[in-house]
């Protein structure tokens, strides 16, 4: 049984973990017969957004804690992930990505990626294992891969340019799609970048998870 590493961002599209996504991606592991284990950095969110009018709050939410939602409590902090353990890496989407595991919402291109997170990712990645990042979540592939790594975000011109601005060869890519970089093993797809249902973001998904288990 392969076994994949999901590191997750919080819970909530706005301010942690897109949770489509999320659960997605653990349905299609689950589904095809793979063994998953949840990770979540164990620090403060970058801030907590009420999901119903994106008004922000002066509430303080804990990340690990958040994901733990997602996970139904089966997570382990980040900082006890070894990539020796597991097959494969796969991150889903969501604002927290740019918010929590990095501080690309802000800094853009000149962003810098959570320590423990570029350890961990980087771990997979000098080990040759295959990782999938979905959504906004390709934003950290140039921060953990040599330069010219191939990835997608979409279509969305601005964060392309940030890709290609940190490294990346970004290629476009439809929300049903993937983008796979056969040399460092990791693979991409757009989901809540441009899906406008769930069930675009599952298509993409899945083939992801399939190709990554593949891999």
């Amino acid at each position: 049984m392969k076994k994949v590493a999901v590191i997750l961002s919080g819970c909530g599209v706005y301010d942690g973990a897109e949770i489509h996504e999320a659960v997605l991606c653990l349905l299609h592991l689950a589904r095809q017969g793979a063994h998953y284990q949840c990770f979540a950095p164990d620090k403060p969110q970058h801030h907590v957004l009420d999901h119903r009018t994106g008004a922000e709050s002066s509430e303080q939410r804990n990340v690990l804690t958040e994901a733990a939602r997602i996970a139904r409590g089966d997570i382990q902090p980040l900082s006890e992930l070894d990539a020796g353990n597991f097959d494969a890496l796969l991150l889903p989407g969501g604002f927290g990505v740019a918010k929590n595991l990095s501080n690309f919402a802000v800094e853009g291109a000149g962003c810098e990626v959570d320590g423990q997170v570029l350890a961990a990712c980087g771990a997979f990645a000098q080990a040759r294992k295959p990782a999938g990042y979905c959504c906004i979540a390709p934003v950290l592939i140039p921060k953990v891969y040599p330069a010219g790594v191939k990835g997608t975000i979409g279509t969305d011109a601005a964060t392309a340019e940030a890709f290609i601005a940190m490294g990346g060869e970004h290629i476009g890519c439809a929300v049903t799609d993937v983008v796979e970089d056969d040399h460092y093993k990791v693979i991409s797809t757009p989901a809540y970048m441009l899906a406008q249902s769930i069930t675009e973001a599952d298509t993409g998904i899945g083939k992801l998870v399939k190709r990554l288990l593949e891999m």
